[in-house]
Protein backbone atom coordinates (compact mmCIF):
# COMPACT_ATOMS: atom_id res chain seq x y z
CA UNK A 1 0.00 0.00 0.00
CA UNK A 2 1.41 3.35 -0.85
CA UNK A 3 2.62 6.01 1.53
CA UNK A 4 -0.64 8.65 2.03
CA UNK A 5 -0.88 11.96 3.81
CA UNK A 6 -4.69 11.87 4.93
CA UNK A 7 -4.49 11.20 8.76
CA UNK A 8 -7.61 8.43 8.68
CA UNK A 9 -6.34 6.85 5.51
CA UNK A 10 -2.74 6.59 6.73
CA UNK A 11 -4.32 4.78 10.49
CA UNK A 12 -6.14 2.43 7.91
CA UNK A 13 -3.40 1.42 6.09
CA UNK A 14 -1.13 1.51 9.03
CA UNK A 15 -3.63 -0.94 10.80
CA UNK A 16 -3.53 -3.04 7.94
CA UNK A 17 0.44 -2.74 8.11
CA UNK A 18 0.53 -3.47 12.00
CA UNK A 19 -1.65 -6.83 11.00
CA UNK A 20 1.05 -7.95 8.64
CA UNK A 21 3.77 -7.51 10.88
CA UNK A 22 2.14 -9.40 13.00
CA UNK A 23 1.33 -12.48 10.68
CA UNK A 24 5.45 -11.94 9.54
CA UNK A 25 6.42 -12.26 13.22
CA UNK A 26 4.42 -15.43 13.78
CA UNK A 27 5.70 -16.91 10.62
CA UNK A 28 9.28 -16.35 11.44
CA UNK A 29 9.43 -17.05 15.14
CA UNK A 30 6.71 -19.86 15.64
CA UNK A 31 8.80 -22.62 13.57
CA UNK A 32 11.80 -22.19 15.76
CA UNK A 33 9.57 -22.18 18.71
CA UNK A 34 11.13 -25.21 21.24
CA UNK A 35 13.78 -25.72 19.23
CA UNK A 36 17.46 -25.63 20.05
CA UNK A 37 18.66 -21.95 19.68
CA UNK A 38 21.67 -20.54 20.38
CA UNK A 39 20.79 -17.96 23.14
CA UNK A 40 23.39 -14.32 23.21
CA UNK A 41 23.35 -12.08 26.17
CA UNK A 42 23.21 -8.27 25.14
CA UNK A 43 25.36 -5.62 27.17
CA UNK A 44 21.94 -5.29 29.44
CA UNK A 45 22.34 -8.94 30.56
CA UNK A 46 19.16 -9.80 28.90
CA UNK A 47 18.85 -12.98 25.97
CA UNK A 48 18.51 -12.43 22.70
CA UNK A 49 18.24 -14.97 20.13
CA UNK A 50 18.06 -15.31 15.91
CA UNK A 51 14.36 -15.79 16.06
CA UNK A 52 14.30 -11.82 17.80
CA UNK A 53 16.82 -10.64 15.37
CA UNK A 54 15.45 -12.48 11.92
CA UNK A 55 11.71 -10.98 13.30
CA UNK A 56 12.76 -7.53 13.97
CA UNK A 57 14.61 -7.25 10.64
CA UNK A 58 11.73 -8.20 8.74
CA UNK A 59 9.32 -6.14 9.95
CA UNK A 60 11.66 -3.25 9.99
CA UNK A 61 11.99 -4.18 6.23
CA UNK A 62 8.40 -3.99 5.86
CA UNK A 63 7.37 -0.84 7.49
CA UNK A 64 9.89 1.51 5.64
CA UNK A 65 8.66 -0.27 2.13
CA UNK A 66 4.98 1.14 3.15
CA UNK A 67 6.02 3.75 5.16
CA UNK A 68 9.40 5.18 3.92
CA UNK A 69 9.05 8.82 6.77
CA UNK A 70 8.49 6.97 9.24
CA UNK A 71 10.66 6.26 12.57
CA UNK A 72 11.07 3.10 14.05
CA UNK A 73 12.48 2.42 17.40
CA UNK A 74 13.07 -1.51 17.63
CA UNK A 75 14.35 -3.73 21.00
CA UNK A 76 17.42 -5.08 18.91
CA UNK A 77 18.33 -2.46 16.48
CA UNK A 78 17.40 0.79 18.18
CA UNK A 79 16.39 4.16 17.18
CA UNK A 80 15.63 5.64 13.25
CA UNK A 81 14.29 8.84 12.67
CA UNK A 82 12.72 9.48 16.23
CA UNK A 83 11.82 12.93 15.25
CA UNK A 84 9.34 12.01 12.20
CA UNK A 85 5.80 12.64 12.97
CA UNK A 86 4.92 9.12 13.19
CA UNK A 87 7.12 6.25 14.75
CA UNK A 88 6.61 3.14 14.97
CA UNK A 89 7.33 1.08 18.23
CA UNK A 90 8.29 -3.07 18.11
CA UNK A 91 9.55 -5.39 20.25
CA UNK A 92 10.09 -8.67 18.02
CA UNK A 93 9.13 -11.44 20.95
CA UNK A 94 8.10 -9.93 24.01
CA UNK A 95 9.02 -12.48 26.41
CA UNK A 96 12.39 -13.79 25.36
CA UNK A 97 12.66 -15.57 28.68
CA UNK A 98 9.99 -17.37 27.83
CA UNK A 99 10.82 -18.46 24.39
CA UNK A 100 13.80 -19.87 24.73
CA UNK A 101 12.00 -21.81 28.26
CA UNK A 102 9.58 -23.07 26.11
CA UNK A 103 6.88 -21.13 27.86
CA UNK A 104 4.13 -20.22 24.97
CA UNK A 105 3.62 -16.90 26.57
CA UNK A 106 5.91 -14.77 24.46
CA UNK A 107 4.61 -12.45 21.72
CA UNK A 108 4.87 -9.50 19.00
CA UNK A 109 4.48 -5.81 20.43
CA UNK A 110 3.53 -3.02 17.68
CA UNK A 111 2.75 0.59 18.48
CA UNK A 112 2.40 3.51 16.33
CA UNK A 113 3.02 6.97 17.77
CA UNK A 114 2.21 9.92 16.56
CA UNK A 115 3.75 12.84 17.42
CA UNK A 116 4.97 10.40 20.72
CA UNK A 117 1.77 9.60 21.69
CA UNK A 118 0.24 5.69 20.80
CA UNK A 119 -2.45 5.98 18.68
CA UNK A 120 -2.22 2.03 17.34
CA UNK A 121 -1.43 -0.88 19.53
CA UNK A 122 -1.15 -4.60 18.57
CA UNK A 123 -0.55 -7.50 21.11
CA UNK A 124 -0.42 -11.38 19.03
CA UNK A 125 0.57 -14.14 21.29
CA UNK A 126 1.49 -16.84 18.37
CA UNK A 127 1.56 -19.93 20.31
CA UNK A 128 -2.30 -19.83 21.18
CA UNK A 129 -3.35 -17.83 18.29
CA UNK A 130 -4.80 -15.04 20.03
CA UNK A 131 -4.53 -11.06 19.10
CA UNK A 132 -5.84 -7.90 20.65
CA UNK A 133 -5.55 -4.50 18.70
CA UNK A 134 -6.94 -1.07 18.81
CA UNK A 135 -6.42 2.17 17.01
CA UNK A 136 -8.02 5.66 16.86
CA UNK A 137 -9.23 5.30 20.24
CA UNK A 138 -11.36 2.35 18.56
CA UNK A 139 -12.84 -0.58 20.74
CA UNK A 140 -10.54 -2.87 21.65
CA UNK A 141 -10.79 -5.90 19.43
CA UNK A 142 -9.85 -9.78 20.26
CA UNK A 143 -9.21 -11.69 17.45
CA UNK A 144 -11.73 -9.54 16.29
CA UNK A 145 -14.31 -9.62 18.44
CA UNK A 146 -14.80 -6.34 21.04
CA UNK A 147 -12.84 -7.27 24.50
CA UNK A 148 -13.54 -5.08 27.43
CA UNK A 149 -12.12 -5.18 31.18
CA UNK A 150 -14.32 -5.98 33.78
CA UNK A 151 -16.02 -3.88 36.07
CA UNK A 152 -13.79 -4.18 39.40
CA UNK A 153 -13.37 -1.36 40.97
CA UNK A 154 -11.60 -2.42 44.57
CA UNK A 155 -8.26 -3.78 45.45
CA UNK A 156 -10.05 -6.45 47.66
CA UNK A 157 -11.60 -7.68 44.89
CA UNK A 158 -8.90 -7.97 41.89
CA UNK A 159 -6.70 -10.28 40.32
CA UNK A 160 -3.30 -8.67 39.93
CA UNK A 161 -0.59 -9.78 37.91
CA UNK A 162 3.09 -8.81 37.50
CA UNK A 163 5.86 -10.66 34.91
CA UNK A 164 8.80 -11.53 37.76
CA UNK A 165 10.05 -10.08 40.82
CA UNK A 166 13.51 -9.60 39.35
CA UNK A 167 12.16 -6.36 37.42
CA UNK A 168 11.59 -4.62 40.57
CA UNK A 169 14.06 -2.54 42.61
CA UNK A 170 14.01 -3.20 46.23
CA UNK A 171 11.95 0.08 47.29
CA UNK A 172 9.52 -0.93 44.30
CA UNK A 173 9.53 -4.50 45.00
CA UNK A 174 8.35 -3.23 48.70
CA UNK A 175 5.30 -1.06 47.69
CA UNK A 176 4.07 -3.46 44.99
CA UNK A 177 4.31 -6.34 47.63
CA UNK A 178 2.45 -4.09 50.03
CA UNK A 179 -0.13 -3.57 47.28
CA UNK A 180 -0.61 -6.70 45.81
CA UNK A 181 -1.57 -8.50 49.32
CA UNK A 182 -4.53 -6.29 49.76
CA UNK A 183 -5.65 -7.81 46.14
CA UNK A 184 -8.16 -10.78 46.25
CA UNK A 185 -5.45 -13.11 44.30
CA UNK A 186 -2.17 -12.42 42.77
CA UNK A 187 0.10 -14.22 40.15
CA UNK A 188 3.41 -14.02 38.28
CA UNK A 189 4.57 -14.48 34.55
CA UNK A 190 3.32 -13.96 31.30
CA UNK A 191 5.04 -10.71 29.93
CA UNK A 192 2.34 -8.25 27.69
CA UNK A 193 0.30 -11.59 27.77
CA UNK A 194 -1.12 -10.40 31.20
CA UNK A 195 -2.23 -7.14 29.13
CA UNK A 196 -4.05 -8.97 27.07
CA UNK A 197 -5.84 -10.92 29.77
CA UNK A 198 -6.80 -7.71 31.42
CA UNK A 199 -7.93 -6.58 28.11
CA UNK A 200 -10.59 -9.20 27.44
CA UNK A 201 -11.35 -9.27 31.40
CA UNK A 202 -9.83 -11.91 33.07
CA UNK A 203 -7.26 -10.07 35.04
CA UNK A 204 -8.23 -6.50 36.65
CA UNK A 205 -5.07 -5.33 37.28
CA UNK A 206 -1.18 -5.29 36.01
CA UNK A 207 1.95 -3.32 38.04
CA UNK A 208 5.38 -3.83 36.70
CA UNK A 209 9.05 -1.60 36.82
CA UNK A 210 11.73 -2.33 34.70
CA UNK A 211 10.26 -1.92 30.91
CA UNK A 212 11.11 -0.30 27.89
CA UNK A 213 9.14 1.65 25.75
CA UNK A 214 9.03 -1.55 23.21
CA UNK A 215 8.05 -3.06 26.44
CA UNK A 216 4.69 -0.87 26.90
CA UNK A 217 3.94 1.66 24.11
CA UNK A 218 1.41 -1.19 22.17
CA UNK A 219 -0.23 -2.06 25.30
CA UNK A 220 -1.77 1.99 26.10
CA UNK A 221 -4.12 1.59 22.83
CA UNK A 222 -5.53 -1.87 23.70
CA UNK A 223 -6.18 -1.19 27.80
CA UNK A 224 -7.35 2.14 26.89
CA UNK A 225 -10.15 0.69 23.80
CA UNK A 226 -11.22 -2.17 26.82
CA UNK A 227 -12.14 0.87 28.82
CA UNK A 228 -9.16 0.37 31.48
CA UNK A 229 -6.45 2.92 32.37
CA UNK A 230 -2.70 2.56 32.05
CA UNK A 231 -0.36 5.37 33.05
CA UNK A 232 3.03 5.41 35.08
CA UNK A 233 3.35 5.16 38.50
CA UNK A 234 2.79 8.68 39.25
CA UNK A 235 -0.51 8.71 37.27
CA UNK A 236 0.96 10.28 33.61
CA UNK A 237 0.65 9.32 30.48
CA UNK A 238 3.59 6.59 29.39
CA UNK A 239 5.78 7.80 26.45
CA UNK A 240 8.78 7.26 24.77
CA UNK A 241 10.78 8.42 27.86
CA UNK A 242 8.60 7.08 30.58
CA UNK A 243 10.68 5.51 33.31
CA UNK A 244 9.17 1.86 32.87
CA UNK A 245 6.98 1.41 35.97
CA UNK A 246 3.49 0.98 34.64
CA UNK A 247 0.17 0.60 36.42
CA UNK A 248 -2.78 -1.09 33.88
CA UNK A 249 -6.01 -1.16 35.73
CA UNK A 250 -9.53 -2.13 34.74
CA UNK A 251 -11.59 0.40 35.82
CA UNK A 252 -10.53 4.43 36.54
CA UNK A 253 -11.32 3.36 40.32
CA UNK A 254 -9.13 0.79 40.84
CA UNK A 255 -6.38 2.35 38.74
CA UNK A 256 -6.64 5.50 41.64
CA UNK A 257 -6.40 3.03 44.34
CA UNK A 258 -3.88 1.35 43.34
CA UNK A 259 -1.70 4.48 42.43
CA UNK A 260 -2.38 5.21 46.23
CA UNK A 261 -1.45 1.76 47.28
CA UNK A 262 1.85 2.03 45.88
CA UNK A 263 2.38 6.01 47.76
CA UNK A 264 1.91 7.78 44.60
Amino acid sequence: MPYTDNPESLLSTAVALAHRLADEARRIALPRFRTPLDVFVKDDESPVTVADREVEAALRTLIGETFPDHGILGEEQGRENMDAEYVWVIDPIDGTKSFITGSPLWGALIALLHRGRPVLGLIDIPYTGERWSAAGGAQTLFNGQQARTRGCAELGAACIYTTSPDAFEPADWARFDALSRRTALRRFGGDSYCYGLLASGHVDLVVEAGLQPYDYLALVPVIEGAGGVITDWQGRPLGVDSDGRVVAAATASLHAAALAGLGA
